[in-house]
């Protein structure tokens, strides 16, 4: 009885130290995107402030659409992507995706601090958000949206593919669907 009083005597020295020994400690790390890449030009003409865009730039039209941004109740937030059907029929398929996925992606994070991305983007939405994928005939008409776009004061982003500085897809910020669906609904669904 009495050695196993003492042996239970010597290992609790060891258990405490045990117990007491220092954790492993677990290291976070974060990263900045930065987008120093992404210019937004801004002349004054006459007495009048015109934006413009240089070719694959963001156009941030926030300002000008705050009259607009009146919620509905049951108005969703969404995204439209525009690709190109000319490169959806003669690139690979992957290829457009990835095209879609830069322009979706880059659209985001150029309005990171806007109200309406980060309700898109809340953790608790990030499972239901809801994207629009259409499609126009070719590069003219990209072009096309894109100026119908910014004049109409929607922000996005024209994804330009590099080094061949080719436009290839379209993707505004997230919106409310009522406050943008105009601008789209002659596009195609793209199939």
């Amino acid at each position: 009885m009495a050695s196993a009083v003492v042996s239970a005597a010597f290992r609790l020295p060891i258990i405490t130290r045990r117990l007491s020994a220092p954790a492993p400690r677990i290291r976070f790390f974060h990263s900045t995107i930065g987008f120093s890449h992404l210019r937004r030009i801004t002349t004054a003409a006459s007495s009048m402030s015109q934006q413009t865009e240089e070719i694959g730039a963001v156009v941030d039209a926030s300002s000008r659409n705050d009259e607009n941004s009146v919620e509905k109740p049951d108005d969703v937030v969404v995204q439209y992507v525009v690709l190109r059907r000319d490169l959806i029929d003669s690139w690979p398929l992957g290829s457009v995706v990835t095209q879609g996925c830069h322009a979706s992606v880059a659209a985001i994070c150029s309005f990171k601090d806007d109200p309406v991305t980060l309700q898109y983007c809340d953790p608790q939405h990030i499972d239901s958000m809801h994207k629009v994928t259409l499609e126009v005939k070719g590069e003219t008409q990209m072009m096309n949206l894109a100026e119908k776009l910014k004049s109409g004061g929607i922000s996005h982003k024209l994804w330009m593919e590099q080094p061949e500085n080719i436009p290839t897809c379209i993707a505004t910020k997230p919106y409310h669907k009522s406050q943008v669906s105009s601008f789209f609904k002659k596009l195609k669904l793209c199939k």
